[in-house]
């Protein structure tokens, strides 16, 4: 969408038809995120989609409960967790707006080259359709892998990973019904346990459960009844409240969820997405990096291919402007999810401040953990 609407040929690829659901995904758009849709005029169809505003978190370490507002965002102030059919419709349909080509049910499966040795380039891609079997084969000034954590064009251009992190956690969710949640976000930290509550569209709220990663073949001997087990040690008042609700699709769950980022750029090709980096889904922010990365790639192609500056070097400023912005929260929020330790003196006593001041200290820790950058004061005593 941006790039099309910045004037330029785009042609978008995807083994869909939309609208195509994505079970396997956190959905929270948070506000630097909405941020991106406000400026793109897409947030009010998100809203209008009966996705509810989340304005307040409550927080829930343990020890004590905290109700949690954090700041606005670019006149943003609530966040939206809009099922994964609904945002990835609306984004197809505005970029289809404003002059992309989509294609749908089409599968990429390798990239077109030209040159040698370290001055070979991308310059298109092969595939074939879905429905028809047809061979397909395109060319651009640039290919954009924006295909997710196993991103075909990152293996096929040899994209290094860095700043990798060990796997961390393992989940299961779903969806219920009838279970209320006033808060329309709920997080409640245990020794070895993270449990989240959202709400969604059409009144349904999503209830997952985090343990360290070692644990996931046990958990998943057994998903209904581990879930309702950690739910009752750990969480009695939620276990109730979930018992009493209705289960309304099938469990979801995974225990591969890696930590990285991508070099995401090189000579006629670049990722954004999960493609560029890729976080534990406890992180509630991998669809706002997302948006917020692609609106700089966005720019740094239009400027490359506009002739205003080398693509190279406007490629490279948005490798680094990516890695600025959230390597800081990447690793913060990663310290966080270690499960199977306690968590570090430090971060207790951030709770404490939490819990102290909640509407200064604890907006902007709820801030933090939204990837809003004027709240990333707070990491300074965190790691020197």
């Amino acid at each position: 969408m941006m790039l099309a609407q910045r004037g330029l040929r785009v042609l978008l690829l995807d083994r869909a038809k939309f609208p195509s659901d994505k079970p396997l995904s956190t959905h929270g758009v948070l506000k630097t995120g909405g941020a991106v849709l406000k400026r793109l005029g897409l947030l009010p169809r998100v809203i209008a989609s009966n996705c509810p505003p989340i304005r307040t978190c409550l927080l829930d370490p343990g020890p004590f409960e905290v109700m949690l507002e954090s700041p606005s965002v670019g006149g943003v102030d609530a966040m939206y967790a809009p099922r994964r059919y609904v945002l990835d419709t609306v984004l197809v349909e505005g970029a289809t707006g404003a002059g992309a080509e989509l294609r749908e049910r089409v599968a990429v499966t390798e990239l077109v080259w030209e040159g040698e040795g370290a001055e070979a380039r991308v310059v298109g891609v092969r595939g074939h359709d879905l429905e028809t079997e047809a061979p397909i084969e395109e060319r651009g000034r640039i290919v954009i892998g924006a295909d997710g954590v196993h991103s075909l064009v990152a293996r096929l251009v040899k994209a290094p990973r860095y700043e990798e992190i060990p796997l961390l956690t393992g989940v299961y969710w779903s969806y219920w019904e009838g279970v209320p949640i006033e808060t329309g976000l709920e997080m409640h930290m245990r020794p070895g346990r993270m449990i989240g509550l959202v709400s969604t569209n059409d009144g349904l709220t999503n209830v997952g459960v985090y343990f360290p990663v070692a644990e996931f073949e046990r958990f998943k001997s057994d998903v209904e009844g581990n879930f309702f087990a950690n739910l009752e040690q750990h969480v009695p008042e939620i276990h109730e409240r979930v018992r009493a609700g209705r289960k309304a699709v099938r469990w979801l769950g995974t225990g591969y969820q890696p930590n990285f980022f991508r070099k995401p750029h090189g000579l006629g090709w670049a990722l954004v997405g999960d493609a560029s980096s890729h976080h534990d889904s406890a992180n509630p922010s991998g669809i706002s990096y997302a948006f917020v990365d692609a609106e700089r790639l966005a720019a740094a192609i239009d400027d490359g291919l506009g002739g205003r500056r080398p693509l190279a070097d406007a490629l490279a400023d948005y490798e680094r402007q990516r890695n600025e912005r959230w390597l800081p929260h990447y690793h913060f929020l990663t310290k966080m999810l270690e499960l199977d330790k306690p968590p570090s003196p430090e971060m207790m006593g951030l709770l404490g401040r939490v819990a102290e001041d909640p509407k200064g200290i604890g907006a902007q820790f709820l801030g933090l953990v939204e990837g809003d950058d004027a709240c990333y004061g707070l990491l300074q005593p965190m790691d020197p």
